[in-house]
This record gives structure tokens, C-alpha cells and sequence, in this order.
């Protein structure tokens, strides 16, 4: 199976990102303005990017703040099934995040697409938490 990985530090601590990345005001503010979410085990988040992309994620592991499990449940047919994982680990002056989008059953040109967003809202995110201001999905 393929994976998307990336790696980078953000110079803020754990639990802001942890909160970006488990409560609905984080996730509008960094991935997409239409995020519907809990932060609760077992509960299902919605993600939508116009009337392209509906993606609904059920909520595996939530551990603050180190680490959060999503699987995809509904949405693109190759993200079915696909697992989404972040890793925080404090640093000296900020943290690192770890993640990983796997269970990819090919690498299309839709998975290279992905790994490219992936990187460009992973940047949205270290924005939102370093700057207050990230740069979601508006609809546009």
C-alpha cells in the first residue's frame, strides 16, 4: 500500500495544534471554511470542498496532544478506507508534525495531487498556528 508523508516544524506548541486539528474553528482555519467537527473517538467529521470533494472522516484516536487517527469513510473512492495520521512531538521552540495519509491502494495521479495538497494545506496550517491566519478552502 502507498503512503503520503510529510514532515515539517511548526514554531507553536502542541496543544495549538492539536486544537487545529480536532475542533471545528481549527479546521475551518486551516483546511476548508465547510468543516463540520467533534473532537470526540468515534464521532464522524465532514469535509467539503464545493461540490467536488465530500469527505467524511470517523474520528479513531484522539490522544492530546500528541497524536490524531482519522479514516475516511465516504468521499473520493480512493480515499475510502485511506488512514490519516498526526504526530506531535514538542521541540525546542515549537514542534514537529508527522503525517501520514496511507492504506492508498495505487499511486494515480490523483495520489500525486493529494501529496501536493497535502503540502499545501499542511503549510495553511503552520500558518494558522504560528500566525493566527491560515488559508483554507473558501469555495473559490
Amino acid at each position: 500500500m502507498s503512503a503520503i508523508r510529510h514532515l515539517l516544524t511548526i514554531n507553536a506548541p502542541p496543544e495549538r495544534i492539536y486544537k487545529a486539528l480536532t475542533e471545528e474553528e481549527g479546521l475551518q482555519s486551516w483546511w476548508t471554511e465547510n468543516a463540520k467537527a467533534r473532537p470526540e473517538i468515534g464521532s464522524v467529521a465532514v469535509f467539503d470542498f464545493g461540490a467536488r470533494f465530500h469527505n467524511e472522516m470517523k474520528i479513531d484516536e484522539l490522544v492530546p496532544p500528541e497524536r490524531v487517527v482519522w479514516t475516511c469513510i465516504k468521499g473520493d473512492e480512493e480515499w475510502l478506507a485511506t488512514h490519516f495520521t498526526f504526530e506531535i512531538t514538542r521541540i525546542p521552540g515549537g514542534s514537529e508534525l508527522r503525517f501520514a495519509h496511507t492504506n492508498w491502494r495505487e499511486e494515480t495521479d490523483f495520489f500525486a495531487s493529494c501529496s501536493y495538497n497535502w503540502a499545501y494545506y499542511l503549510s495553511s496550517l503552520k500558518e494558522y498556528c504560528e500566525k493566527g491566519e491560515g488559508r483554507p478552502y473558501d469555495g473559490n
